[in-house]
Formats: C-alpha cells, structure tokens, sequence
C-alpha cells in the first residue's frame, strides 16, 4: 500500500467547486459523473480526493494535445495497454489541476511550456471523466475509479517538428493521430470546437 500523502495544494474544497462550476456550465454531463457526485456524497469519502489511496476513487488529471492540423497526441500505456492521452496522478506540489497536467505532460512526453498552450478555459477543464482501473496486484491496488479533470493545450509547432521524448517506465509509444479517429466518445465535438478557437486567434494574432 502506499504511505500517508503529504498534504496537497490543491484541496479538496477547491475540486468539489471546479466540479460544481463544471456541472453548472454542463449539466448534461451529471449521469456521466454520477460515480463521482456519489462518492463525494458518502460521509466517509470527504477528504483526501487527490490521494492515489483513496477509495472508492480519487482525481487524477489528463492532457489533451492538440496540433493545428488537428492531430491528437496519444501515448501507448504500458500496464493499461491502451493508447491514451498524458496524465495521471497529482502530486503535492501542484498549484493546481491544469498545473498537475502540464507536469504530467511535461514528465511523460518531454513536451513543457514551451512546446504547449493551455487552450479553453483557463481553470474549468475540458472534460471530466469518471472511468474505472483494473486491480494492480503488484501495487497492492484493487479496482477503483479515476476521476479524471481533462485539460487542452495546443501544440506550439507541429507534430512532424517536434520531439516527443517518452517516459518509458510506464510509456513505451506515441502518435499523433487524427481527432476524429481518437475515439474520445462525447470529448471530441468540444475539444474540436476549442480547437477551432485556438486556430483562429492564434492566426489573428499573427496577421
């Protein structure tokens, strides 16, 4: 098991009002967080929502990578076996979710600051997803949830020109693949459309 987290920068009351603004701004995405609104309900899940030990889950963060050719960026996960976006666990350090995501980019892709802009809204994630994770017997791990805060950036240059440098303890592939071929189900259309945004500002700016 894992030992006692250090306490987290990004606090609990902090995720249950990002969930709350969420909700509000996308009510249509309640049954698709029903997990997470439940868990948050029980008296014995109120606290340590970003500690990788929580039961019955607790919040991780992902990273939608975006080119302007409209090329997603997909890394091969090792033990899920599963082409996905970066992301994972927060750490204590973390000023926030969007910060854990950019350092989850940052440490599985090579991909920093300089390489991505965070597009959308600057705090509200794209997306939040509620899915679950087998049993990791090696790290004494039952099934559990992910409650996933799902953050976009665009790509500062292009795929073929850019260097992915990848974390090959959990990672072992990337592509780039197109954003309708990713299969990212009810994602897609608002990742596109924020895609769309971030195209056309971009190359207002550079008029």
């Amino acid at each position: 098991m894992y030992p006692a987290a250090r306490p987290s920068r990004v606090t609990d009351t902090a995720i249950r009002d990002l969930l709350a603004s969420y909700l509000t701004r996308h009510p249509d995405q309640a049954e698709r967080l029903r997990p997470f609104t439940a868990a948050l309900a029980d008296p014995e899940h109120v606290t340590g929502l970003t500690d990788r030990g929580t039961r019955p889950g607790h919040v991780t963060t992902g990273a939608f990578v975006v080119a302007a050719d409209g090329r997603l960026l997909q890394i091969a996960h090792k033990s899920l076996h599963r082409w996905l976006n970066p992301g994972g666990h927060t750490e204590p350090e973390d000023a926030s979710l969007a910060d854990a995501a950019r350092r989850e980019l940052r440490e599985e892709t090579g991909l920093g600051e300089e390489h991505v802009t965070l597009i959308g809204d600057p705090v509200l994630p794209l997306a939040i997803d509620a899915h679950r994770i087998p049993a990791n017997p090696a790290k004494g791990e039952p099934e559990h949830w992910h409650f996933d805060f799902r953050y976009a950036f665009l790509l500062n240059g292009t795929p073929d020109a850019t260097d992915v440098e990848l974390q090959l303890e959990e990672v072992d592939d990337y592509r780039w693949i197109p954003l309708e071929q990713a299969d990212l189900g009810q994602d897609a259309a608002r990742l596109a459309a924020v895609l769309a945004g971030a195209v056309t500002n971009r190359a207002a700016e550079g008029s």
